[in-house]
Parts: structure tokens; sequence; C-alpha cells
């Protein structure tokens, strides 16, 4: 189980966490607006991975963590690990940009309401974290809205469950590999990086790439930096400070943003539609009051200890 950190940084965490998941939450429409420009998702996909790793860098050395990114690419586990989330995240950023710029944007957003109880049932298998009865009842409930998406869609939801299991085997990974937020996304984005610049460079020499081309299409593209980098550190940050299960309920705030930009979009919400994120909102109810519940005693004693401000 995830150590309870000190009450300051738990809440530290928390904001953390809440700001990382609303950038999230808002990523769908700068997207969108690059797709508009005429950037396919592979062309914003591969600046996303070059531009981050400035990003990245600067807050390396905020933290001055330079040796600890050394030190990563000189210890094979540690590499093999990150090599491993990188893969995971790049996949999870090219199907979330695909499916954004396809009208499907209610797709990721379940994909991402599944997220969190993928997290919890990792967080018990991995982590040792207790599910209770009204953590099954929330997966349940899930489970259910599920078959129901599957129904209504007329198949298995294939991008929202692709970016559940990407996400959450991001997660579980950069939880388990000893290296801090900073250093090991920094050591995440230059794995990236090198494909990714490849291919912008073979875009700009073949005359379809967008960087340069105009102004607002080059800060677009260099914007992906920032979108990019800040709430993968806020994230990471967090998830090594409070218990998975715990961080899993704040990516409810994500999702719901998409799910308004996708019924603002016109998308498709058909009664069965209704149906299944009506089941997969109930599980989410009953996630955040079985997370309230277990917090309650954490935070009578995290009052009894800290001192008065």
């Amino acid at each position: 189980m995830t150590p309870a950190a000190p009450g300051g940084e738990s809440r530290l965490a928390l904001g953390a966490g809440i700001v990382c998941y609303l950038i999230w939450g808002i990523v769908p429409l700068v997207f969108q607006a690059m797709g508009h420009l005429g950037m396919a998702p592979w062309e914003i996909l591969a600046n996303r991975t070059v531009w981050a790793v400035p990003v990245a860098w600067l807050f390396v050395l905020a933290a001055r963590q330079g040796d600890e990114v050394l030190a990563a690419f000189r210890n094979p586990r540690v590499l093999a690990w990150l090599a491993l989330s990188s893969l995971l995240i790049a996949g999870n950023w090219s199907i979330y940009i695909w499916a954004v710029n396809s009208g499907r944007v209610l797709e990721t957003a379940l994909g991402y309401y599944i997220n969190p109880l993928i997290g919890m049932a990792a967080g018990a298998l991995l982590f040792q974290e207790k599910i209770d009865r009204l953590g099954y009842a929330a997966m349940g409930l899930a489970a259910l809205g599920v078959v129901v998406q599957a129904v209504a869609v007329g198949g298995l939801p294939i991008v929202s469950l692709a970016l559940a299991l990407s996400f959450g085997g991001y997660g579980i990974v950069r939880k388990r590999v000893a290296v801090s937020a900073q250093a090991g996304l920094l050591v995440e984005c230059l794995l990236l990086a090198g494909p990714g610049l490849a291919y912008v460079l073979w875009l700009q020499k073949s005359g379809v790439g967008h960087l340069g081309a105009n102004w607002p299409a080059s800060l677009w593209l260099l914007s992906c930096g920032p979108f990019t980098a800040v709430p993968l550190v806020l994230f990471a940050w967090a998830a090594r400070r409070i218990p998975l299960s715990s961080l899993a309920f704040l990516q409810f705030l994500g999702p719901t943003t998409g799910f308004v930009v996708g019924v603002s979009e016109g998308e498709a919400f058909t009664p069965l539609r209704a149906a299944s994120f009506g089941f997969i909102w109930a599980g989410a109810v009953v996630f955040a009051w079985a997370g309230w519940k277990r917090s309650r005693p954490e935070l009578k004693a995290t009052a009894l200890v800290e001192p008065a401000e």
C-alpha cells in the first residue's frame, strides 16, 4: 500500500491531481483546433513527443534532478520500466488524438470513466489496497455500463477500453518504478522524441508539415509541450504520494469535461448510450462515497497530529 504522505504534502498532492485532470479535460479542444488546421493525428503526436522534452527538462532543472535522469539511463531495470511506460503513454496519446478528431469524444469520456475502476482493481491486486463492498459495487456498475455501451454501439467499445487499459497500465508502471515524477517524465520524453523528431523532420522536408507554415499552427504545435508535460508531472508526483485508489477518484473530473464537450458538439447520445453513462455515473458516485468513507479516519488522524496554522 502507498504510505500516507504528511498532511501538508497530501493536500498538495490532491491539488496537483485536481489541476492535472482539469487540464486533461480541456485537451480535446486543443487537439480539435489542430485538426481543424489540417494536422493529422500522427503529426500532432510526433510534435507532442518533441516539444514535451524542453518543458520536462525545465522541471528537472527546477528540481535539480539531472543526476537522477543520468542514473535512470544507467540502470537497465529502471530504463526498461520507463521504456514500457513510454510505450503505454504513446499508445494512449495516439488513440486519444485520433478519437477526438474523429467525432468520438464521448467514447474517450467513457474510457476515462472506466479507468478509475481499473485503478481500484490494480491497487488491490498489486499494492494490497483493500476493496470493500462499495468498491465491488462500483466496479459492477461500471461493468454493466460497458455492456450497455457495447449494445449501443453494436460491439465492444474498443476505443474506450483501449484508453482505459493503456492509461491504467501507465499509472501502474509509474507507481512501481523507483524514479521521481520529473526525472521519469524526461526519460520517457527522450525515449519517444527520437522517432517523433524523425517524423517531424520528414514532414517538414516533404513540405506537408505545419510547423512554421503560419503562426497559429506553429503556436498550437508548440503548445503540445506544456499540455503534455505539465499534467503528466502533476499526475506522477501525486501518484507516488496518495493511494492509487484515492487518486483514481479525481479521474472523474477529466471525462466529465470531455462528456460535456462531446454532447455540445452534437455527438449521438441515444437512450442506450444514456443508460450506459447512467451506470458509469452510478459507479462513480458509489466509488466516491467509498473513497470518502475510507478517508475519514485518515483525515481525523491528520487533524490530530498536524500543528495549527
